[in-house]
This record gives C-alpha cells, sequence and structure tokens, in this order.
C-alpha cells in the first residue's frame, strides 16, 4: 500500500474510537451510525493488513499495531490541530513529549535533565515513573518517547531497544553537617559497624556495594534500605546516619550546608541511561535534550561539591 491509498478519514475515525476505548461513544461524538464506524475502521484494518482492535467484554482493546497506528495518528492529527490553532492565531503549536522514568533515578537528575525544557511554552512533558519492566513496555508500544534509567537493556531481537550512556556520578557517603563535617572517611575501610542508609536491593548499584564490603570484610550496621531516593534525601537529612548515593540527589542540601560529604566511593559509579526505540520518528527538541544531558543533568550536583 503506497500513501494515496491511506484513507486518512477513515484513520481519523480509528484515532477517535482508540482514544475513547468505545464505540457507540466515538460514533456519538462522530455524528455517524456505530456500524457506519465499525465498517470504516475494518476497511483501515484492510488496508494496513492487519487487526487494530481486540473485543474483550464490552471494551475494544488495541493490538500491538493499533498501538503502533494510534501513536503516529496521535501526532498526524495533533499537528493537525496545531496548525489549524496556529493559522487561527489560537496557539503558537504544542508538543507533548512522553517521558518515562524508573522508580530508583533521583528526582534531582530528572529536573536537571529537563530544565531546559520548562522554559519553552511549546512543550508540554508528560511524565511517569515505574519498574524498568513496565516502561519498557509502554515504550515498545509507544506511548512513551524515552525511558531513563540507571542500568542499560540487555539486546533482545524480540524487543529491539536502544541504551544510550548520558553520564555517571560516583557514590558518596553523606551526612548531616553538624555530626559530620571535617571528617573524611575512606570506603569501605572506615564503614565498619557505622549507621547507614543504603540504596534498596532493586536499585542497579547496591549488590556493587554490598560486594565491595564483602571483599574488605566490613559489615556496616544497615538501618534503612531505600529504593526511592527522594526518601533516601530524607532520611539522610534527618536521621544523623550516613547515606550511600550519588551527590546530585542530595545537591540543594549540599549547596546550603545542611547536608555534608563524608567520603566517597570512586570504585562506585551510578550510570544514566536514556532507552528509545531504534525505529522511533526522530524528535528534534529530545535529541538537542540528550545532546546536552552528560553536561547539563549532572552540572547542579558538581556545583555542590
Amino acid at each position: 500500500m503506497n500513501l494515496e491509498q491511506l484513507n486518512f478519514h477513515h484513520l481519523l475515525y480509528f484515532w477517535r474510537v482508540a482514544r475513547l476505548g468505545h464505540l457507540t461513544r466515538a460514533a456519538k461524538e462522530l455524528h455517524t451510525s456505530q456500524s457506519s464506524l465499525s465498517a470504516q475502521i475494518r476497511q483501515l484494518e484492510e488496508r494496513l493488513g492487519d487487526a487494530l482492535f481486540i473485543r474483550e467484554g464490552r471494551r475494544l482493546v488495541l493490538t500491538e499495531t493499533g498501538h503502533l497506528v494510534q501513536a503516529y495518528a496521535e501526532n498526524i492529527f495533533g499537528l493537525g490541530q496545531e496548525l489549524l490553532g496556529r493559522l487561527q492565531g489560537h496557539s503558537e503549536g504544542v508538543m507533548r513529549l512522553r517521558i518515562g522514568s524508573v522508580s530508583t533515578m533521583s528526582r534531582n537528575y530528572q529536573e536537571n535533565l529537563f530544565r531546559p525544557l520548562l522554559s519553552d511554552a511549546s512543550v508540554v512533558l508528560t511524565l511517569e515513573s515505574g519498574p524498568l519492566e513496565h516502561l519498557l513496555k509502554r515504550l515498545a508500544e509507544h506511548q512513551l518517547d524515552l525511558v531513563l534509567a540507571n542500568e542499560p537493556v540487555t539486546a533482545d531481537p524480540q524487543r529491539p531497544l536502544h541504551s544510550r550512556f548520558l553520564g555517571g556520578q560516583p557514590l558518596s557517603l553523606i551526612g548531616p553537617s553538624r555530626l559530620w563535617r571535617g571528617k573524611h572517611l575512606r570506603v569501605p575501610q572506615d564503614l565498619d559497624g557505622l549507621e547507614i542508609a543504603l540504596p534498596g536491593r532493586h536499585h542497579a548499584v547496591r549488590s556493587q556495594f554490598d560486594a565491595l564490603c564483602i571483599t574488605a570484610q566490613v559489615k556496616p550496621q544497615v538501618r534503612a534500605e531505600v529504593d526511592d531516593m527522594a526518601m533516601l534525601r530524607l532520611i539522610a537529612r534527618d536521621s544523623g546516619w550516613l547515606a550511600v548515593l550519588p551527590e546530585v540527589v542530595v545537591q540543594d542540601e549540599l549547596s546550603n550546608g545542611l547536608l555534608c560529604l563524608a567520603g566517597q566511593c570512586p570504585q562506585l559509579q551510578e550510570h544514566f541511561y536514556a532507552i528509545t526505540t531504534p525505529h522511533r520518528h526522530r524528535i528534534e527538541r529530545l535529541e538537542a535534550l540528550l545532546q546536552s544531558a552528560p553536561a547539563a543533568a549532572l552540572a547542579a550536583g558538581a556545583h555542590a561539591r
């Protein structure tokens, strides 16, 4: 099938049904009959050579092909709406960037990365967090444009994804300045018996830290294991214990002197990756953002030292 054979009227009808998830409501909104709407979607499926929906009870659920077609239809008709808005003087045109990040990733790192977009009125950010596998599934279904993670994905011909290294930062020992200012602990040699808070066991660097302590035959007193970096930041600030985390997580507290650096783990680094689908259509703003990521996203953490 070539482009001239693609019926954009049928594609528009599919798009409205996909967004509503209900044939009857879509038919009412489009001022057409349910049977006519069904027939036109069937014609689109025949042209594309694949089913776009499966029925689960009374619900219409998108197939894998349906998710792909919906993603492109969103761009096609979204751009059409922007065009009409700009011609009529109602809008300057808006682009939506859909970005997922693993739950264990620093919120400060993400904000540093996205900061250039916060003042860009032409961009709407859709941000979500969750387990890596859930986000990768949404990425493969074209529901996300990018996934941020602290580990690369394994090459898999059944799920072709690309991991782009954005940068890394050593893990540090962070503690309240009132207790730890001026102290310089060796890692891991000086950790034996010390009360510490650690990233949870699902965090990419946790097993490396545990192996480092076992090799050195030291046993710190683990008081907390925390997957969420925002919570680990609060524990570092309020508990009096030492916390093991990248400095970017506590960049503000380091800058204002509430927390201080008590030691570093140069053997361990948290790495940051942008995961994309290799065949996704190019998004210029996203490409520019990723180009500047290694310098920008860790800059505030570096200045806080």
